[in-house]
């Protein structure tokens, strides 16, 4: 066995223990989801002049957590037939201190004829901002803020934020709500599972060098955003047990079992802000029909290629 299928083998068997029993892990979202069920959308669509034909572009705002205003594009494509017809609909999130670009960054969505729901991250590189409290210090960053108060934590935030994307998506002109896919890399792709774990609306996942995987062994190793989770607790010693508790509520190695729809994941085997042994860690707690593509000289990023295997995959599912 050479080297190449050793390391595939190590990967396939990473199987480390859940850091959260599943009835905790389930009654805290099951009481957190429906706080939010009942609660006002208040989407608000602008139509925007783009100088790209083949499409209509609209800035949309709706309510996320604590009432923050999260803003996005809804693109579709431009044509009669199109207006008459519901059509699958991709909802995307950036990579970590990101954005969601200008609208012809989804062109290749729009030539299939799909629509797409570009979010922004609250807080970080696009127009969306933050009204957490600021009731404690941080470390550089954003992933610290509130990390001792999970009812006013950055990640409990974002990911109602990004469940509540969905809920925007399945009501949008034109969209068909029963093909709403989700698609990210990184901090997109790690939300991107979220929302497949605690939303029943989705219909299709592809989570790119997801993060959110496995986060005690990231806050130990990653470079990137967990390493702010790391300099908290360096500072803070004393509250690692109470941080890596509330990390568990957010983990895909806990949540993972909760997706239903169809994912597609990948992963570069030299990636130091999203490494292998997370992503695998949560991947093979997935029970959902579910496909691994492996890049074993890829470090943190999302190629060409791949990007190619991710259409592919959505036109299996959407159509």
């Amino acid at each position: 066995m050479n080297t190449i299928k050793q390391r595939k083998l190590e990967l396939d068997n990473c199987r480390p223990e859940p850091t959260m029993d599943t009835e905790t892990l389930t009654r805290f979202w099951d009481e957190a989801l429906t706080g939010y069920s009942g609660k006002m959308l208040d989407i608000v669509l602008t139509p925007e002049v783009t100088p790209y034909s083949a499409m209509d572009v609209s800035k949309v705002s709706y309510r996320g957590y604590d009432d923050t205003p999260i803003h996005a594009w809804y693109i579709r494509p431009k044509s009669r037939a199109e207006e008459e017809r519901r059509i699958p609909c991709i909802v995307t999130f950036p990579g970590y201190t990101g954005d969601k670009g200008y609208p012809e960054r989804y062109a290749h969505w729009v030539l299939l004829g799909y629509a797409v729901l570009a979010v922004d991250v609250r807080g970080q590189g696009g127009e969306t901002g933050n009204l957490l409290p600021m009731d404690s210090g941080v470390v550089k960053g954003w992933m610290t803020q509130g990390i001792t108060d999970i009812h006013r934590s950055y990640y409990m935030a974002i990911s109602i934020d990004a469940v509540r994307a969905i809920d925007t998506a399945a009501v949008l002109p034109g969209v068909d709500p029963d093909r709403i896919a989700v698609a990210g890399g990184s901090q997109g792709g790690g939300l991107s599972l979220m929302c497949g774990a605690l939303s029943g609306k989705v219909a299709a996942i592809v989570a790119d060098i997801p993060n959110m995987c496995r986060m005690d062994y990231g806050v130990l190793h990653s470079a990137s955003s967990l390493s702010e989770v790391a300099g908290y607790i360096k500072r803070f010693p004393d509250q690692l047990d109470a941080v890596l508790e509330h990390l568990a509520h957010f983990d895909m190695l806990n949540l993972g079992p909760r997706i239903k729809a169809p994912v597609l994941v990948s992963a570069g085997w030299k990636d130091t802000v999203c490494m292998p042994e997370t992503i695998y860690a949560a991947y093979n707690r997935m029970q959902a029909p579910k496909e691994m593509k492996d890049y074993p000289f890829s470090g943190h990023e999302v190629n060409e290629y791949q990007k190619r295997q991710a259409v592919q995959f959505l036109q299996s599912v959407l159509g």
